[in-house]
């Protein structure tokens, strides 16, 4: 501290601290001096529009709670509502009333502080104020569509504080100005509304284009508004307390217990008939003496309102017959006990004259069409109505938080500045309200444009010394109130746009060089215009109050999510703060949205509600680590964990799939049909892990790993299919794919279904690794109890463009396996690709079967099943082997020793075929195929069901007395099967649009696995389309509800 001159000895005894803590009286003014209401990043632009000046150094920031925090708010909370409507609320709810709308608007904004308080002291707030903090908590899509609706809110904000200065302009100040007048009173609403459009569209042009020239002419007008709403409010207590000595001369005037408006009298009579001298020679316009200068009677202009003629017996209303006419103080004073009549409400409709009960009054009704000269109600009131107009005068709490990058400590200023102008606020109104009540006739206090009170402002008529200084003060206020609003609202909404989550909104976060927001400013100047074009103050209010409230309620519900997910990083300075009391803030917010106005409301949510689909569908991704994304793990561990409890029942299974697809050597997906075809099984739901396995080692292929997924996630978008995708680097094919079936999936949400494609072209590969890897892969997810789906030909499956019109899905049922076949036809069916195809299934009957029962009863089956199929018997005959059977068996086997065996002289061929032909039939050899060579160790444990058993093949065989080895021509049986099952297939379901087919399982012996190839071809053999099913051993569908 160095010291100087005079100042020496009186600057030197302070400390540091105390110099901090009470700056010197220079200081302090120089920094009143400097005080701006501008938000963050509007004084750089200021700076930077300075053409040709150096750029001056960056200062640290120096404001202090009081000039950075407290006055912004208290500038912004104060506005035209106290000025142009308090009074009203007063006189039309009542004092109690009035005290209740503004405690519980008061206890909304200071629930809604704290919760900012906690937020703001998380980290640093940059520009943006709020949206930052909802959008930084909650996430873009909630930043993004409640930071559009703080922008809407601001931006009607600007107009409804030009429509307020309007107001006063031509009600107070110059009413000459009016350029719309009506020769009726009827018409005076209608004139007045199109001057506050033709005026408004005026001044918000003038603000527009001053905003636009640079924003620092609005940063030297902030002081001066500031001291306008300070030297206003001053006013009133002063008016209230000198009232009570001598209150202002206001008198009201009555007719019986109606209003009448003093300005509208013409003489300024309040009374029927006057007394008044006429001059000699002069006719009297009534019967009296005209020869002497002696006192007479006469009539009023308030007698020819209500009369026909001006003469005393002119026929009259009778209201006005059966009345007095009584003239009554406007202000009685803050001693007069005036606020006993005003303690209760006086709700009234629109055209209804605004009465005082307490005076003597005929009791004849007022009729609607009547329009006398009364002062009448412009608007049907209620309690829901005055808290939506009312509500808009404590918004402006956010000033301190948008301003956070130029305070000396933010972190400890925003909160006790946001709060200590709340109490203030808080205090003022309702004190205000009591002295209103207090002071004021209750006929003023309802009277909305102080038509009884000679037309001047009713808050004006309080004030001391003059009304001049209600009128002058709340003109200038309102002006700069719209002023930082539409400095405000541009800059709010290029903060949104240069986060880029809403793509449409990109071109307004550019500007003029200086980053002046120039596009902004114009979308929100057009935006204001559609509020001035309502042209009234009390239906543009609930509309901005709807915004603001959304805004507070997303305030709210972010400390709330963040306290109650106890969030690593939820760490505020600001420590008063509860998630009860954010609960209560946001369940105060939406009770008010609906309070004020249920339609409005609701237009708000589904604006929300639009915004934030378009962002989660249309915006960009962004990670901000935002609360909702932590509700969601929270939310997913609690799941996970509750599937955990016990094994799905029956009724719960649904295909969580894994699809396993191959990449080629340019990192695309060999057969982008198989995603495809798992979009259409699940309809766009349940869980779907795509996974890939890449060669190599995991130390020097991550980057290929990594372009692996990213190739997988574009084709998951392109498809529309929600899941995740795994890449796994392994050193082999084989090891990779049984590493990703053992660890795919969490908890009770891993796959209980693979589905992977044929090896194409497998007799042609010179690498038999293919096929190996695919048999493989049939072993272990039999090892594992997961079902398997292998759909065969997959190039021909349509895509979602090509929905299928006709045809059906047929299903071949040789095994029940737990009932994959008839689950998955219902699924496919439930897709727009399957949706019209019928459904047909097929079983295979022997000699001994009853083809006619098993019809009926396999109908039955499907009828509880609520399966719509056409079922169909197909009869099966022993027969010989034939030729050509022999002949795949051999090109199968090539092997010479087979091809030896297999030379048979023709004698020696039909004695073979007599010897085991007899006794085995079909269906004994296709269940060899399903279940015999692989998992006879392991049928129990499957719980397996064949339409036909083994053990009755088994007896079959014991009685027709065959002996015959089955291990020296199982190829040959197994062929046989495979080419008479194949024959009836194609015979029945060769114009299908798809045909499931139980798949074999692969023999033990890894030796016969190019022959269990083989035999699948010749299975499938003549099909267009097959989905080769193999069940995980479990019962996945249920006739029980």
């Amino acid at each position: 501290l160095f010291c100087e001159g005079a100042l020496l000895a009186v600057s030197c005894s302070f400390s540091q601290e105390e110099m901090d803590t009470r700056p010197k009286v220079s200081l302090l003014l120089s920094r009143l001096a400097n005080y701006t209401n501008l938000t963050q990043g509007a004084k750089e632009h200021e700076e930077a529009e300075s053409i040709g000046e150096k750029r001056k150094a960056s200062k640290s920031p120096q404001m202090g709670t009081f000039m950075g925090v407290y006055l912004p708010c208290l500038q912004n909370i104060f506005g035209v509502i106290l000025f142009l409507r308090l009074t009203w609320v007063v006189g039309t709810a009542g004092v109690l009333q009035a005290l209740c709308i503004v405690f519980i608007c008061c206890c909304c904004t200071m629930l809604t502080a704290i919760s900012m308080s906690a937020i703001a002291t998380n980290g640093v707030v940059p520009a943006g104020g709020s949206y930052f903090m909802i959008s930084r908590s909650l996430g873009p899509e909630f930043g993004g569509a409640v930071g559009l609706c703080f922008y809407l809110g601001t931006t009607f904000a600007s107009a409804m504080y030009i429509l307020g200065a309007i107001e006063i302009l031509l009600m107070y100040i110059v009413p000459e100005a009016a350029i719309f007048r009506s020769n009726n009173e009827d018409g005076d609403g209608a004139a007045m509304l199109n001057n506050m459009r033709v005026y408004g569209s005026i001044f918000l042009l003038l603000m527009s284009t001053l905003v636009f020239v640079g924003v620092k002419y609005v940063n030297k007008l902030a002081s001066i508004f500031l001291a306008c709403v300070i030297v206003s409010i001053l006013s009133i207590y002063t008016g209230a307390l000198v009232s009570a000595f001598s209150p202002p001369t206001f008198p009201v005037c009555m007719l019986g217990n109606r209003t009448l408006p003093t300005h509208a009298l013409g003489d300024g009579h309040c009374a029927k008939m006057v007394t008044v001298v006429m001059p000699a020679n002069e006719e009297a316009n009534v019967t009296a003496n005209a020869a002497s200068p002696e006192p007479t009677e006469v009539t009023t202009k308030l007698w020819t309102h209500f009369c026909q003629g001006p003469e005393p017996n002119a026929s009259c209303d009778e209201y006005f017959d059966q009345s007095n006419v009584t003239q009554i103080p406007g202000i009685p004073g803050l001693s007069s006990g005036i606020i006993t009549e005003n303690l209760w409400s006086s709700y009234l409709s629109k055209g209804e004259v605004i009465e005082k009960q307490s005076l003597p009054s005929p009791n004849i009704p007022h009729s609607p069409s009547s329009r006398h000269l009364y002062v009448f109600a412009d608007i049907t009131t209620s309690f829901t109505l005055l808290v939506g107009i009312f509500f808009p005068s404590v918004t402006g709490i956010m000033a301190g938080s948008n301003r956070s990058g130029d305070l000396k400590d933010a972190q400890r200023s925003i909160p006790v500045g946001t709060i200590l102008a709340i109490l203030t606020t808080s205090l003022v109104y309702l004190s205000n309200v009591v002295l209103f009540g207090a002071c004021i006739e209750g006929v003023v206090l309802r009277d909305k444009f102080g038509d009884s009170v000679q037309g001047n402002l009713v808050v004006g008529t309080l004030s001391w010394p003059s009304p001049w200084v209600i009128v002058i003060g709340s003109f200038f206020s309102t002006c700069g109130a719209g002023l930082q609003s539409l400095t405000g609202a541009p800059r709010l909404l290029q903060a949104i746009a240069k986060d880029n989550i809403i793509p449409f909104l990109r071109v307004f976060g550019h500007g003029k060089a200086n980053g002046e927001p120039t596009w902004a400013l114009l979308l929100t100047a057009l935006i204001a215009e559609l509020g001035i074009l309502i042209a009234s103050l009390d239906l543009v209010a609930p509309i901005l109050s709807m915004f603001f409230l959304m805004c507070y309620l997303f305030v709210n519900l972010a400390c709330a999510v963040q306290t109650l997910l106890r969030t690593p990083n939820w760490r505020p300075r600001f420590s008063y703060y509860h998630w009860t009391l954010s609960f209560l803030g946001m369940t105060i917010c939406l009770a008010l949205m609906f309070i004020s106005s249920w339609y409005y409301a609701i237009v708000a949510m589904v604006i929300a509600g639009m915004i934030y689909k378009y962002i989660e569908y249309h915006g960009a991704e962004k990670e901000w680590g935002d609360g909702i994304r932590g509700l969601s793990l929270s939310a997913a561990r609690y799941a996970l964990l509750r599937l955990e409890e016990g094994p799905p029942h029956t009724k719960n299974w649904r295909p969580q799939l894994l699809v396993l697809l191959k990449l080629d050597e340019d990192a695309h997906v060999k057969s982008p049909r198989l995603l495809t075809f798992a979009s259409q099984l699940k309809a766009g739901k349940g869980l779907t892990i795509v996974g890939t396995v890449i060669p190599g080692n995991f130390l020097h292929s991550y980057g290929d790993a990594m372009a692996a997924e990213q190739t997988l996630k574009h084709l998951m978008e392109k498809e529309r299919v929600k899941g995740f995708y795994q890449c796994i680097v392994a050193q082999k094919p084989r090891e990779g794919i049984n590493h990703m079936i053992q660890s795919s999936g969490l908890g009770g949400m891993r796959p209980n279904t693979v589905v992977m494609g044929w090896p194409h072209a497998w007799r042609q590969s010179e690498d038999p690794q293919s096929w190996k890897t695919f048999i493989n892969t049939v072993r272990v997810t039999t090892t594992a109890h997961l079902a398997l789906l292998v759909p065969k030909n997959i190039s021909l499956f349509p895509t979602n463009s090509e929905p299928c019109t006709d045809g059906t899905i047929d299903v071949w049922w040789i095994v029940h396996d737990g009932g994959m076949l008839m689950l998955l036809p219902f699924l496919l069916r439930q897709h727009k690709v399957w949706k019209k195809c019928g459904m047909r299934i097929f079983t295979v009957a022997q000699m001994e079967d009853n083809s006619i029962q098993m019809k009926k009863d396999l109908a039955t089956f499907l009828y509880h099943l609520r399966i719509d199929a056409e079922v169909e018997v197909v009869e099966m005959h022993d027969s010989d082997i034939s030729a050509y059977t022999y002949e795949r068996t051999l090109m199968m086997e090539q092997r010479s020793q087979m091809l030896q065996q297999m030379r048979l002289s023709k004698s020696d061929r039909e004695k073979e075929v007599s010897d085991f032909a007899r006794g085995w039939d079909l269906c004994e050899h296709y269940v060899e195929l399903c279940i015999g060579s692989d998992d006879d160790d392991d049928t129990d444990h499957r719980r397996v069901h064949m339409t036909w058993t083994k053990e009755k093949a088994l007896q079959v065989r014991a009685q027709s007395g065959s002996n015959t080895p089955e291990g020296d021509h199982s190829n040959v049986r197994r062929m046989h099967t495979a080419v008479k099952l194949n024959e009836v297939i194609v015979n029945k379901s060769h114009d299908a649009r798809l045909v499931l087919l139980n798949m074999p399982g692969p023999p033990k012996n890894p030796e016969g696995d190019e022959n269990y190839m083989e035999f699948l071809e010749v299975l499938t053999e003549g099909l267009e389309r097959v989905l080769l099913v193999r069940g995980g051993g479990s019962e996945v569908i249920t006739i029980y509800s």
